[in-house]
């Protein structure tokens, strides 16, 4: 059963740009798979906790060490973790928002990458431990800012993306919305031809693989099957 894990990180909660394009996505997915598990988070009416010292020293503290409040952060963390690596698909909902990413989904990004659980370290640099997902980022912005210095949102989330270990990441851009009416109609039109155009090659790489996985176990899974 296919998994889709939703990550919204406007401040406008799902009346934001990003969410709806994500959304849009995600019904396009629901559409080809509707039996999909469908968790979503709203950074911004769940907001996390920020990085700090005490959070920190939660993290890097062994086990055996951890204090209760240090055991409830890393609780918290597992559960986020544990909802990424059920995923198959990963949907970002990203707004822009002083050419970063929303303190949100930094916050998000820092409760998720643990060394040991989504990256290790290892003597030719860090190897992600969260293999064979796909990325789907859908970036609003009021501006023009894609393939400029000002866009520094694409580099770091494909960076933090590909770190552990997802490494098929697919942007969507929006941009413009706060420069004309026909400038935001044009964009998002062409915002969600691209959702339709990725929902559409999703679903045929998913019944390659699913038929290829089936011709796998007609031949090396007789006796599972058979049980």
């Amino acid at each position: 059963m296919t998994r889709i894990l939703q990550i919204n990180a406007s401040l406008n909660a799902d009346q934001g740009q990003s969410s709806q394009l994500a959304a849009a996505f995600v019904a396009a997915l629901r559409e080809q798979h509707p039996n999909a598990l469908i968790p979503k988070r709203d950074l911004a009416a769940e907001p996390l906790p920020h990085l700090d010292a005490a959070r920190f020293a939660a993290f890097i503290a062994r086990p055996e060490a951890r204090t209760p409040s240090q055991q409830a952060v890393i609780d918290e963390s597992n559960t986020l973790i544990a909802e990424l690596r059920a995923a198959d698909v990963l949907v970002i909902g990203l707004p822009f928002y002083n050419f970063g990413v929303p303190s949100q989904l930094k916050a998000w990004f820092d409760h998720i990458a643990r060394a040991g659980e989504t990256f290790r370290y290892t003597e030719k640099g860090p190897v992600g431990l969260l293999p064979g997902k796909k990325a789907y980022v859908f970036a609003a912005r009021g501006g023009l800012h894609a393939g400029t210095p000002r866009d520094s949102q694409t580099g770091f989330v494909q960076t933090f993306l590909h770190f552990i270990g997802i490494r098929d990441v697919r942007f969507v851009f929006a941009e413009g919305l706060a420069i004309s009416e026909a400038s935001r109609n044009e964009s998002l039109a062409a915002a969600h031809a691209a959702i339709a155009t990725h929902a559409r090659s999703h679903a045929a790489v998913s019944s390659t693989n699913h038929a290829a996985g089936h011709a796998v176990a007609a031949v090396s899974g007789e006796v599972a099957l058979a049980a």
